[in-house]
């Protein structure tokens, strides 16, 4: 692995896993010595991670992207498209059992299982469920929307109720694309989308001012 794709790598999961927040202010000077990179390979790596959306430059300096509640609607739009296309050709399959790969994946999951992994499984739902389609340019589109969603997701899983519905629709997915109801299972997927972006939207509408107070840049255009 090259220094530029470690920074990029490392300087990713720590803005994913809220370690540096939204809006935190970001120098060139502090990468190179926290990963002891030198300035090319770091400058290499935040343009690759601001193509990404997840940072962008602030006067000299650069900053992590606030969590826009608008574009979190608009990922919901897009993830309709992409995941519904990708889960009526999965249903269409005549070899279903991989849906049963991704089941067991879920019931993983206990009580004793660490939020980050609720997390990663969660993602990891969607991605799997996609790569069972068959068609890559899905399967990188549901990637991308879900990396781009990482963050706020992460404040979701605070809250078990949530978690539970969550797990249930994802459940009641499998269950209809492994019976090849392509019609359900495609109306189960935008329902969960669609709930899912409501309850994330309200909760960080309604928590804006202690996500603040934490230091996160939250905005909501």
């Amino acid at each position: 692995m090259s220094q530029m794709q470690n920074v990029e790598r490392q300087l990713r999961e720590m803005i994913l896993g809220l370690e540096i927040g939204p809006g935190e202010r970001l120098t060139e000077r502090w990468i190179e010595s926290r990963f002891g990179a030198s300035r090319t390979p770091v400058r290499a790596a935040l343009l690759r991670l601001e193509t990404e959306g997840l940072i962008g430059r602030d006067g000299r300096g650069w900053a992590v992207a606030p969590i826009n509640l608008a574009e979190l609607g608009q990922i919901a739009v897009y993830r309709e498209a992409v995941e519904v296309a990708a889960v009526r050709l999965t249903a269409a399959l005549e070899d279903r059992s991989g849906i049963d790969v991704i089941a067991a994946m879920l019931d993983s999951c206990d009580a004793e299982t660490p939020r980050e992994e609720w997390h990663r499984v969660g993602m990891d739902f969607h991605i799997e469920l996609a790569r069972l389609s068959g068609n890559e340019f899905l399967l990188r589109a549901v990637r991308d929307a879900m990396t781009r969603l990482s963050r706020a997701r992460w404040l979701e899983v605070r809250d078990e109720a949530a978690l539970g519905r969550a797990w249930a629709e994802h459940h009641a997915i499998l269950d209809a694309v492994k019976g090849g109801d392509a019609e359900k299972a495609a109306r189960l997927l935008s329902n969960h989308i669609a709930g899912s972006r409501d309850r994330l939207v309200t909760s960080l509408h309604d928590d804006r001012r202690g996500l603040r107070a934490r230091g996160f840049a939250v905005v909501a255009a």
